[in-house]
């Protein structure tokens, strides 16, 4: 049995290490993966995992910055105990302040931040889940997230439709099509999104003061996140940030236009050097509104006109160009 458990591993070590060299990940993502993966076989085996899926900046080259983390959502069969899987996440965080996606601090402060990340999964670079939780889309589940924020708050299917086109497999099954057919967009899903993102991007601004907290990086990512949600409401693809930009760049009026792409430079420029930039982080709040709004007036006339449908992944869209800039 140990000797058929050990197979597997370097049989399933060898299929990742080709799929990191294949990727281009750097030097620091691949060997928390490795360590990730040894971690896994020694405390649970890797025969109970049903699928790694890699997903985020660390997939798209031109997206990685000094704030990128690398997330990893890995389903572990139905048998694995959830006390198990609690247990072993413990080192998952030790994995992660050595490997420097986490870092640790005994201030107070800090603390009571780690546990905001935890609870809503901003900043966080692994989740553990089950492959029901995966089935059945049960997102405080899947991304171990607190239940009545995800309820409230969380664009859920903005959220899981967005790994699905952003992701690969990095280990065993693809389950992604599995759950294809559940992920149904509305409009609220929308507001969620703004409610969300307005909030992290406020508390950014409680704690400006706070500079060893580093505040930016939380406006930086509401920004990012108020991008990519809106981006996927409108059309249903993945590109990188610099194209998503460029699109919300063009939803202004001609007037407007030069603000929006000063704005957006800097937010890419801050994203790779990250500072503190209290005259960004003032104008982020109206920003978000501004992005997610476009995005529902662009998808209104859409419907209302029929001159434009969904591009397949990967593909740039034909937009008619009367549809810009966006008047109402």
């Amino acid at each position: 049995m140990i000797f058929l458990q050990d197979t597997s591993f370097i049989e399933g070590n060898n299929k990742i290490k080709d799929r990191l060299r294949s990727f281009g990940i750097n030097e620091q993502s691949s060997n928390y993966i490795k360590d990730i993966i040894t971690l896994i076989n020694k405390e649970i085996g890797i025969n109970k995992i049903l699928s790694i899926l890699l997903f985020g900046s660390q997939r798209t080259k031109n997206e990685k910055s000094m704030l990128s983390d690398c997330d990893l959502l890995i389903i572990f069969k139905d048998r694995v105990s959830n006390h198990h899987i609690r247990e072993i996440e413990k080192y998952f965080f030790a994995l992660e302040i050595k490997h420097k996606f986490r870092e640790y601090s005994k201030h107070f402060s800090k603390k009571v931040l780690g546990v905001i990340n935890q609870t809503t999964g901003i900043f966080v670079s692994h989740f553990l889940t089950k492959r029901k939780y995966w089935e059945d889309t049960t997102f405080y589940k899947i991304f171990r997230v607190n239940k009545v924020f995800s309820y409230i708050f969380a664009p859920r299917n903005i959220v899981l439709g967005n790994i699905l086109i952003n992701s690969s497999i990095l280990f065993g099954d693809d389950l992604r099509e599995n759950i294809r057919p559940k992920i149904q967009i509305t409009i609220q899903e929308m507001f969620r999104s703004t409610v969300m993102n307005l909030m992290i991007s406020l508390f950014s601004l409680t704690i400006s003061f706070l500079k060893n907290l580093n505040p930016t990086k939380y406006q930086l990512e509401a920004i990012k996140w108020a991008l990519k949600a809106s981006n996927y409401y409108c059309f249903r693809d993945s590109v990188n940030l610099n194209k998503i930009t460029e699109r919300f760049v063009s939803f202004e009026r001609k007037g407007l236009q030069k603000k929006a792409r000063r704005f957006f430079s800097e937010f890419l420029q801050l994203r790779k050097f990250p500072r503190n930039n209290m005259s960004f982080m003032i104008r982020c709040p109206i920003r978000i509104i501004k992005i997610h709004t476009k995005a529902i007036l662009f998808k209104k006339l859409v419907k209302k006109t029929g001159r434009f449908r969904a591009p397949p992944t990967h593909i740039e869209p034909i937009i008619p160009d009367r549809t810009f800039p966006l008047r109402f």
